[in-house]
């Protein structure tokens, strides 16, 4: 099932789509609590999936609503907590080394100073990055949903996107062991984690994380959809593309993930109380942003990310 939040002109509602052109109104074909919400129906467990499926396959006629004529908003509109990881490792890598490069761009003899700038290790991936799951807290509050303008703000010159997934964590617990966290998962969704280049990697340089080149309104595009596991034979064979006004920029693949959302439960729920509702994102797919590839976006460029099995996670960038 693929379950959607969304606007029809009378406010959030909860909704699962019915192929790509109509969304069942699931309070409209049930009269279940769950839905309520899709925080309601994360934490109703198996019994409200179990009600939600079968109000969607059974949903009369009034209940059912032309995608077309409503707004998708991002499909848990306020998540417990928001992580972003670093499970794809080979675009940490990737990513530090253009830095580097960026850096030496600027020097009086470029080759020797990225000779320099490698020999120094600040642009190696350390160690801790694959012997554990290296994350930050991203704003759960500056959410945008598929179809949305993203607001590039006036003080940066350089907005880039980033190809990710996420999931999203369906039931509260401690101590999960990593064979068993699956069963902690809800599903599945598209994350745009949207990146100030020019202000991130000057407040990187003071080792505190990115800051405010990842921190601004709408600046975490999630969508369109929550799809539910059992829409995946293997959640890690998933092919991923980026498209820029149309023309695909970046192609890659779930099965290059260094780490799994698993790994991510299982850490997470040692330190504290993992919560229904939250939200932990993937990191970048190699090649997963304009970072990686030397391009730029530009005022009104159309973004679209894309993940098998998912969907189209599709957003407009807009001068501030």
């Amino acid at each position: 099932m693929r379950l959607v939040t969304f606007d029809a002109g009378a406010g959030p509602r909860l909704g699962a789509l019915i192929g790509e052109a109509r969304i069942a109104d699931l309070a409209r074909a049930g009269s279940d609590k769950a839905f309520a919400s899709m925080q309601a129906l994360i934490e109703a467990g198996e019994r409200g999936l179990d009600a939600a499926r079968r109000a969607a396959e059974a949903a009369p006629e009034d209940a059912l609503i032309e995608r077309s004529e409503a707004r998708l908003l991002p499909p848990l509109p306020a998540p417990a907590r928001l992580r972003d990881c670093s499970l794809f490792l080979d675009h940490m890598e990737k990513a530090l080394d253009n830095w580097a490069k960026k850096l030496a761009a600027n020097e009086a003899d470029p080759e020797a100073a990225l000779r320099e700038l490698r020999a120094s290790g600040r642009f190696s991936l350390k160690p801790i990055f694959k012997q554990q799951v290296i994350y930050y807290n991203a704003d759960h509050n500056g959410l945008s949903g598929d179809g949305d303008d993203v607001a590039w703000p006036s003080n940066s010159q350089w907005i880039d996107y980033e190809l990710e997934w996420a999931c999203v964590v369906g039931a509260s617990a401690r101590n999960v062991k990593a064979e068993n966290a699956r069963a902690h998962i809800f599903g599945y969704t598209i994350f745009n984690d949207w990146s100030l280049r020019d202000i991130q990697m000057q407040v990187m340089e003071a080792n505190l994380g990115p800051g405010e080149g990842k921190d601004f309104a709408g600046g975490n595009s999630l969508g369109p959809c929550i799809a539910t596991p059992d829409e995946f034979e293997d959640p890690y064979k998933l092919t991923m593309l980026a498209r820029v006004n149309g023309e695909e920029w970046s192609r890659g693949s779930t099965s290059t993930m260094h780490h799994s959302f698993e790994d991510a439960i299982a850490q997470f729920s040692r330190a504290g109380e993992l919560r229904a509702g939250e939200i932990i994102g993937s990191g970048t797919v190699l090649t997963g942003c304009g970072f990686e590839l030397d391009r730029k976006l530009k005022d009104g460029d159309v973004v679209e990310l894309e993940v098998e099995g998912i969907g189209v996670l599709r957003n407009r960038v807009v001068r501030g």
